[in-house]
């Protein structure tokens, strides 16, 4: 099994484990984590997602090249339907998910492993991790979005220079560009990932799920256009149950002169 699921309390570490191949994505590892989100969405017990390589030295080094080349071989319509369309709409995925996806970049995060982290609302790399966008010395830009996401995160200039350039930098300077949220030491990995996903399920998962939709929805549209998603999402929670107990809560606690 190239992807495996373990679950603590209330979250769900999801682990890629082609180890031998720097945890690469063939095309049966991009179709199982399609599957096992696909699983996890639909348990009301899993309320965050950390997503993980096995191994110290990479989270992914991207795209497995042999299935790749193999694609690109057989035209224009095979290289679409099997690169493009696969890659693009697991990264789509997990930036669409309605439950938070925390990427624990545990090494190298290299052409769809960075894309990958670029996809997910959160991340957190290991001191060691390294990110790049090596698809320019192949002789094609990336594939799986990254052309996109990554100069809308980080700056088109920042961007530009890890596409064009196919440089690696490391997970400090990641940091610095908003392309990760922390970097911390190896072995505090996923305890630090955990932490970051139960700071977030102690809140409504109602709350959780508006919050991600309305930012993921609306941060690519002008402000006014934004502004009614956001609207859209607030008015979705009135009157649920979430928002009428913390409500109460929140009165009890001004009430009791707290």
């Amino acid at each position: 099994m190239t992807v495996d699921v373990e679950h603590h309390w209330d979250v769900a570490t999801v682990t890629i484990r082609r180890e031998e191949k720097l945890n690469a994505l063939d095309y049966p590892t991009i179709d199982r984590l399609l599957a096992v989100l696909d699983d996890i969405e639909g348990d009301d017990t899993v309320r965050a997602v950390v997503l993980t390589g096995a191994g110290e030295r990479a989270f992914s080094a991207g795209a497995d090249i042999p299935s790749l080349a193999g694609s690109i071989a057989g035209g224009r319509e095979q290289a679409l339907r099997e690169i493009v369309r696969r890659g693009q709409g697991l990264t789509r995925r997990i930036e669409r998910y309605a439950k938070p996806v925390i990427v624990a970049v545990n090494g190298l995060a290299h052409g769809g492993g960075c894309e990958i982290t670029e996809a997910a609302p959160l991340a957190i790399a290991a001191a060691h991790a390294t990110f790049a966008k090596p698809e320019i010395t192949l002789g094609f830009p990336p594939p799986f979005g990254g052309s996109q996401r990554l100069p809308r995160h980080v700056g088109r200039k920042r961007g530009l220079e890890m596409i064009l350039t196919g440089d690696p930098v490391d997970a400090h300077r990641a940091a610095e560009i908003g392309l990760v949220n922390a970097v911390v030491p190896g072995d505090e990995l996923l305890d630090r990932a955990h932490t970051l996903a139960h700071r977030i399920t102690r809140h409504a998962p109602g709350a959780v799920a508006a919050c991600l939709r309305a930012v993921t929805q609306g941060i690519d549209l002008p402000i006014d256009d934004g502004l009614a998603v956001e609207a859209a999402w607030f008015a979705g929670t009135v009157g649920s149950d979430d928002v009428d107990a913390g409500l109460a809560r929140f009165l009890a606690t001004r009430g009791n002169g707290r």
